[in-house]
Order: C-alpha cells, then structure tokens, then sequence
C-alpha cells in the first residue's frame, strides 16, 4: 500500500575521505585509561589499607599504653596497701608491746606490794613469836609481882579506924588497877583491829 511509511536503515558513520582511522591506537588508549583507572583504585586501596593499619597500630599503642598505666596504678596501689598493712601490723605491735610492758608493770606492783606485805606479814609473825615470848616472860614477871604484892593483911591489931583507912586504901589501889586494865584492853582491841585490816588486805591482793 502507499501509505505505509518506509522502514528506517541504519547506515554507517560516513568517514571523511582522506583520514584513516587507528582502531589501534584506540584500543590501546582505552587499555592505557583502563590500566590507570585500575592503579588508581589499587593506589586507592593501598592507601585505605595503609590508613587502616596505622590506626590499628595507634588503636594497639593506645591499648598498650592504657594497659602499662593500668598495670602502674595497680602497682602503686599494691605498694600504698602494702605499706598500710605494715603500718597496722607496726601499730598493733607497738599496742601489743605498749600492753605487755603495761602489764609487766602492774605485775611488778603487785608483786612489790605482795612482798611488801608479805615482809610485813613476816614481820608481824617474828613480832608476834617475840610476843609470845615475852608473854611468857611477863606471865612469870607477873606471877612474881602478884606474890610480891601478896602480903598479909596483918589487920588482927588494928583498930577500926585504921581498918577503914586500910579498906579506903585497897579501894583507891582498886581504883588504879581497873583503870589500867581498860587501857591494857583498849591498846587489845586496837591491835586486834589492825591485824585483822592487815590479813584482808593481803587476801585481796593474793586474789588479784
């Protein structure tokens, strides 16, 4: 039919006349482009992987570095425990040795005051042993003094009147006696009341 339209041929890019092309030359242009577009992305990444691995090597220097100062402060602060210990063990040492020569003091007193009294108390038994021996002597003094003072009475041959003076004279002389038998007695409960403050007085201190 007449109105179909005509169908479309592709023709071939008309070369100028006169100029010849170098498919050659082209190709070995795209191969050269290629080549440097190539080294260019291995340039590229060598260039990361370098980067990368200089950051690796800080990232480790600092890991390292970090650790080195972790591992300092760990040091310092075992060292400042250390020395912390030692100084409580000094303390409780000097305390226990402040204790002990406390103790060693008091005992020391104890034992003064104990042979103290215990040389008090011996004492107190020598006397008392004298005592005994003197009261043996004074008994037989005593026994000498009252047969001495035991005379007759011889009285037949006095008359009333010197009767009463005698009887008014063994009154007084009674009298006098009763008088030093309190005083002997009191001097008695005195010295008893002292040996006895002085034996408590040792019991509690052997108690301690």
């Amino acid at each position: 039919p007449s109105n179909e339209k005509p169908k479309f041929k592709p023709t071939a890019p008309r070369i100028p006349e006169g100029d010849k092309v170098d498919f050659d030359d082209i190709q070995k242009k795209r191969q050269n482009k290629d080549l440097l577009e190539l080294q260019a992305l291995i340039d590229a990444h060598f260039e990361l992987r370098k980067k990368e691995e200089e950051e690796l090597i800080a990232l480790k220097e600092r890991i390292e570095k970090r650790r080195a100062e972790r591992a300092e402060q760990q040091r310092t602060m075992a060292e400042k425990e250390k020395e912390r210990q030692a100084r409580r063990e000094e303390e409780r040492l000097r305390k226990e040795e402040a204790d002990a020569k406390k103790k060693a003091d008091e005992d020391a007193k104890k034992k003064s005051a104990l042979s103290s009294m215990g040389s008090q108390y011996s004492s107190y038994l020598q006397k008392a042993d004298s005592k005994r021996g003197k009261k043996q002597t004074e008994r037989e003094k005593k026994k000498k003094i009252l047969a001495e003072r035991r005379k007759p009475l011889n009285i037949d041959h006095l008359n009333e009147d010197k009767l009463r003076e005698k009887a008014k004279e063994f009154q007084e002389w009674l009298k006098t006696l009763e008088s030093e038998k309190f005083e002997h007695m009191e001097r008695l409960k005195r010295q008893k009341y002292e040996v006895i403050t002085l034996r408590n007085r040792i019991d509690e201190l052997q108690k301690q």
